[in-house]
C-alpha cells in the first residue's frame, strides 16, 4: 500500500470546488471548516454529503449537531477559503453570515450554499461522511473557487484570460438561458442563430457583457466556456459561453423552450450542434466543453466535486 502523503497527492490530481461546512457548537458559537470533499448524493430526497476527518477538531461538534450547512465559495473568495483552513481565533469576523433556514451559518457572497439538518453518519476509515438532507438553498449564479494539487483556480479568469489573448478578433456567441429557455436571434437569412458579438483582440468580458446587453435588451451574466472552435472556412475562432439572462422580453430574438428548440431553421452548422448539445445536457445537468473546428472536434466532461478535507 502507498503512504498517506504519496496517495494524498495522487487525491489531489482532481479539480474540485471549495466549499466551508458550518454549524453551532453546544455553546451555541459558529464553527466551521474548509472541505473539498463535498458532492450532491440525491435529489429526491435532496441529499449531499462531505468527509471529515476523525482527528478534526470539529468531529464531535458534527456528529451531535442537529444540522449543518454547506457554503460553496465563489471565486473571489480565497480569503475565506484560506481562513476557515487555519487556526484563527474567530473566523467568523471575516465573513458576512446569518443563520440559515434550518439555522446553521450561511455566508454572504457565495456561488451556492445549502442548509441541511443531519440525515445520516457513514463511518468510512479514518474520516465519517455526512450526510445532509437539505432544508433550504440559495444559487447565486456565480462561478466557483476550484482547486487542485494544493492551489486554487479559478475558472472564470481562466476563459476570460484565454480570450484576452487570443489574436485578432473572434466571434463571442452566448447560449443565454432562464428559467428553461434560451435565446435565439434572427439570422438575416430568415432562420435563428445564438446572440453573437465581436470581439477585438484588446477587449475582455467587462466590455463583452455591456454589448451584449445592449444588442439584446437585457442584463446578461456570462458563465463558464461551454464551446471553442474555429471555423476552418473562414478563418475565424469562435467561443460560445453558458450565460444567465435578466428578466424582461428581449428588444431582439425570441424565447424558445429548450424541448422545443427550432433546430432545423439555425442554419450554422455548429451552432446548431452547439445548441442540440446545450438542450440535451440541460436534462441531466451535466455541461461539457467542445474543443475543435466547425466539422469535428471532442466534448472534454467537466470535473466534479470531491476529495480529502
Amino acid at each position: 500500500m502507498s503512504d498517506p502523503r504519496a496517495l494524498r497527492d495522487a487525491f489531489g490530481a482532481f479539480l474540485t470546488g471549495v466549499t466551508v461546512v458550518t454549524t453551532f457548537n453546544e455553546e451555541g458559537a459558529p464553527i466551521g471548516f474548509t472541505a473539498n470533499s463535498f458532492t450532491s448524493v440525491s435529489l429526491d430526497p435532496p441529499l449531499l454529503l462531505v468527509c471529515l476527518a476523525k482527528t478534526s477538531r470539529n468531529y464531535q461538534t458534527l456528529m451531535t449537531t442537529p444540522g449543518f450547512a454547506v457554503n460553496i465559495l465563489s471565486e473571489d473568495q480565497k480569503d475565506v477559503s484560506n481562513t476557515f483552513a487555519r487556526p484563527v481565533e474567530d473566523r467568523f469576523a471575516a465573513v458576512d453570515w446569518q443563520k440559515g433556514p434550518f439555522g446553521s451559518p450561511v455566508f454572504s457572497d457565495t456561488a451556492a450554499w445549502f442548509d441541511c439538518s443531519a440525515h445520516e453518519r457513514v463511518d468510512a476509515g479514518d474520516h465519517v461522511i455526512l450526510i445532509g438532507k437539505i432544508e433550504g438553498f440559495e444559487n447565486s449564479g456565480k462561478t466557483g473557487l476550484g482547486y487542485a494539487r494544493g492551489g486554487y483556480f479559478t475558472p472564470a479568469l481562466t476563459e476570460k484570460n484565454l480570450l484576452a489573448n487570443v489574436e485578432g478578433s473572434l466571434s463571442v456567441g452566448a447560449v443565454a438561458e432562464r428559467e428553461g429557455q434560451i435565446l435565439l436571434v434572427p439570422d438575416g437569412a430568415g432562420g435563428w442563430t445564438l446572440p453573437l458579438v465581436d470581439k477585438a483582440e484588446s477587449e475582455g468580458m467587462d466590455v463583452l457583457e455591456p454589448q451584449f446587453a445592449a444588442e439584446i435588451g437585457l442584463s446578461i451574466q456570462t458563465g463558464l466556456l461551454y464551446s471553442i472552435y474555429e471555423d476552418t472556412k473562414a478563418g475565424r475562432q469562435h467561443i460560445v459561453y453558458r450565460a444567465a439572462l435578466g428578466e424582461g422580453a428581449p428588444k431582439i430574438g425570441q424565447m424558445f423552450p429548450l424541448q422545443q428548440l427550432p433546430i432545423d431553421k439555425i442554419q450554422d452548422s455548429a451552432l446548431r450542434e452547439t445548441v442540440k448539445r446545450y438542450a440535451q445536457e440541460s436534462t441531466l445537468g451535466n455541461f461539457g466543453i467542445y474543443f475543435g473546428n466547425q466539422e469535428k472536434g471532442r466534448v472534454h466532461a467537466v470535473a466534479k466535486k470531491r476529495l480529502i478535507p
